[in-house]
């Protein structure tokens, strides 16, 4: 199959005007651009909602070999504004695939961008950082794009959220992908307790591996009410709160913040990942801060602390916490490409986080144990 790739061009806030093809939907965006390594799994990244509000460059050089399919979405639709590939694969060649990407970005409204230097792209961030852009199937001109961009919002000044997560409650009923059966578990509740988990953005696969342990999964809206979590836990009906990953800055969820930190003094027992770990410091009193780069992708060796083993992990963030955590907390695990704190498990509180993605997706596997960890403590 081969489709028709039209122009597109693109402007960076550092000046760069580039023009490569398109191959996704048609029209003008903007975002910001990072890099991601991983090596595969980019329909589930494409759908991970932590990415709203970016533009991904993939460093694998060739893209959509596998197509795409309903069963590896991480949430409803692709929630990144874009992809940057080196090189499309047209033609999907896997027996699950029912579309291909970019049949599935045009779906969900995403752009592909294709026939580029990605290697150039990602070097680029890596040196300078994150830079916020525009790309335009539309427009052409340089000072039109420029000026276009200037006057958008930067990604550190939206509430992602309130676009990405669940606006009604519910409950989650699937466990794991099974290979054997080609679906997901159903979930078992064989634990015979009930977590309350609060979506930020959550991607599906946390919520498997959350229901793959044997707990029940009620899934809630971000603005909950900490109030209402505090009489549930008392009244025993659910055994503690998970709070998800998810986009964006984490400083600009003042409200959630608070929420939490009522939570944390009725010590409520507390699981997070991602963008909830960070919650949880802001939380305590220690804000956040952005990294030069971030840290996207499915190949990040961390070294859990209490038991010296190097786990190989997959990571979506731009943002971490401080080393001032540290007098209230002690460091789990530690990110051994730049030493970052990677895990936390609060003094005196029954609240525990991590940064990485235990549940992969893409990525892989082995710091799924987090999950079993969450259950026990309950």
């Amino acid at each position: 199959m081969s489709i028709e790739l039209k122009p597109i061009w693109i402007y960076l806030e550092n000046g760069i005007f580039l023009e490569a093809k398109s191959f996704g939907m048609e029209g003008t965006k903007t975002g910001e651009i990072v890099f991601n390594t991983s090596m595969s799994g980019y329909q589930e990244i494409m759908s991970d909602p932590s990415y709203a509000g970016q533009f991904i460059v993939f460093t694998m050089p060739e893209i959509g070999i596998v197509g795409t399919n309903d069963d590896d979405m991480e949430s409803s639709t692709a929630h990144s504004c874009g992809m940057f590939v080196r090189s499309l694969s047209e033609t999907p060649s896997n027996f699950r695939s029912t579309a291909s990407i970019s049949e599935f970005l045009k779906k969900h409204q995403s752009m592909g961008i294709c026939d580029i230097d990605t290697r150039y792209l990602t070097k680029m961030i890596r040196d300078l950082g994150p830079k916020m852009m525009i790309a335009s199937t539309e427009i052409c001109d340089q000072e039109q794009l420029k000026s276009m961009l200037q006057a958008s919002p930067r990604i550190e000044d939206v509430n992602y959220i309130e676009k990405v997560g669940t606006k009604e409650s519910y409950l989650h009923v699937s466990g794991a992908w099974d290979a054997d059966i080609q679906s997901y578990r159903k979930a078992s509740h064989k634990l015979g307790k009930k977590i309350v988990a609060v979506d930020f953005g959550i991607k599906r696969n946390i919520l498997n591996e959350l229901c793959e342990t044997g707990l029940e999964v009620e899934v809630i809206p971000h603005d909950f009410s900490a109030t209402d979590i505090i009489e549930r836990y008392k009244s025993g009906e659910i055994k503690g709160l998970f709070l998800s990953n998810g986009p964006g800055d984490p400083l600009i969820l003042k409200k959630e913040a608070a929420e939490i930190a009522k939570l944390i003094e009725a010590k409520v027992p507390m699981f997070a990942i991602c963008l909830g770990h960070q919650l949880l410091s802001i939380a305590h009193g220690h804000p956040t801060y952005k990294l030069k780069f971030g840290q996207h992708g499915g190949n990040h060796p961390v070294k859990n602390l209490a038991t010296n083993v190097v786990e190989i992990t997959a990571q979506n963030h731009n943002y971490n916490v401080p080393e001032s955590v540290c007098a209230i907390a002690k460091v789990t695990h530690i990110n051994l490409f730049d030493n970052t704190i990677e895990g936390l498990d609060y003094n005196d509180s029954p609240i525990f986080s991590v940064q990485h993605h235990p549940e992969a997706s893409p990525g892989p596997h082995e710091s799924k144990y987090i999950f079993e960890e969450f259950a026990k403590r309950l």
